[in-house]
């Protein structure tokens, strides 16, 4: 990938099968972290919207990695997507919030930092990947429904290959 133009290096979608987005569940804390992965500050919604800043800001002068930004934007947008629909089979209505002391809290772009240097912009969404990770990693632990661990465990295939694509742009700046 040349940060210059772009090579078509970047293949931000993984190919493997997601599996069937479903659950029998209507646990209210499942539900509720579900609405944190699309509504929260450390969520898809943001994720796809900073990753859109990016790939607009970073044209022409380094369209390989707004191109790849564009890409991984579509991926966040796919699990945005996901969490949404589980959150809904859940009972729960997937509007772009969260639930916090029992209250709603709607999702900002306020929550996203913005970073304009390329170095910080991509270090700031490698941070947000590895915060993601975490996040999914933890809710898989203690989550008791099959059907969505394994959709999280999925998700976070994707959230790893993001990190390896910021990686390697790090790598390639000089």
């Amino acid at each position: 990938m040349d940060s210059n133009r772009h090579t078509g290096g970047c293949d931000a979608v993984l190919n493997l099968p997601y599996p069937p987005i479903r659950t029998q569940s209507r646990r209210p804390e499942y539900a509720r972290a579900m609405l944190s992965n699309i509504g929260s500050d450390n969520s898809e919604m943001g994720a796809v919207s900073l990753y859109f800043y990016n790939s607009v800001i970073l044209k022409p002068e380094h369209e390989a990695f707004a191109q790849c930004f564009h890409q991984i934007s579509m991926v966040e947008m796919h699990h945005l997507d996901i969490f949404a629909t589980l959150a809904f089979q859940m009972g729960m209505d997937p509007r772009l919030w969260c639930m916090r002391d029992r209250g709603r809290c709607y999702w900002t772009p306020a929550y996203n930092r913005y970073p304009r240097e390329i170095r910080a912009l991509i270090v700031n969404a490698l941070r947000g990947e590895q915060a993601t990770i975490r996040k999914y990693t933890r809710q898989a632990e203690v989550i008791r429904d099959p059907d969505i661990v394994e959709i999280l465990n999925r998700i976070i295939l994707d959230e790893r290959h993001h990190v390896e694509l910021f990686r390697t742009m790090l790598d390639q700046l000089p």
